[in-house]
């Protein structure tokens, strides 16, 4: 029998009520009302609302990794497919804004490893961006000293400031996404 946090009825009335009251407004009861079932049958199967919200962090994870894929793939230089993987970046931020804004609001623990003196992006975020600036920097299309850290500031400088500008200013997704990514390659490109 599947877990009751698995259930995709009750995953996407979870993702409803992350999106209309935040995490912290986001009740079992209300989970429940957007689900069409009793505060009490979701007691009675064990449902917790930060499994739900890990569940639907898992789902996006695997979302994030499948839209990376095409730019690990493409044809052209790693300067350019960087820039197909940073509008792909964009492009998960939005599907799943309301999931990384209650992620945010809850604790931003989902991106970070533990297993270091210094928090760093895991692995699974900043991996595709490594590949590509490790990538550039051997063909000479990207000037970047450590792929690693790089790839760290990356992700958390194009999605940090895609989500701010769609969130916290209202910009449409096009804008925000050319603001977010257009100056940060302009600074990786390797000068001739």
């Amino acid at each position: 029998m599947a877990s009751a946090v698995s259930d995709p009825a009750l995953l996407e009335a979870a993702a409803r009520a992350f999106e209309r009251h935040g995490f912290a407004g986001a009740t079992l009861e209300r989970i429940a009302e957007e689900a069409g079932l009793s505060r009490v049958t979701l007691h009675r199967r064990g449902v917790k609302k930060e499994a739900l919200l890990a569940e639907l962090a898992s789902r996006a994870t695997e979302d994030y990794r499948r839209m990376m894929w095409p730019a690990l793939t493409a044809e052209g230089s790693a300067a350019e497919r960087l820039e197909i993987a940073l509008h792909a970046l964009c492009e998960a931020a939005e599907a799943h804004l309301a999931l990384l804004v209650a992620l945010r609001a809850q604790s931003d623990a989902v991106f970070h490893g533990d297993d270091a003196e210094e928090a760093m992006t895991r692995s699974v975020f900043t991996e595709p961006l490594e590949r590509l600036l490790r990538d550039g920097a051997a063909e000479g299309s990207i000037d970047v000293e450590d792929p690693v850290e790089s790839a760290t500031v990356l992700f958390n400088m194009v999605a940090l400031t895609y989500i701010h500008l769609r969130t916290g200013h209202g910009w449409r997704p096009e804008r925000a996404r050319k603001a977010s990514v257009e100056p940060v390659l302009d600074g990786l490109r390797a000068r001739a």
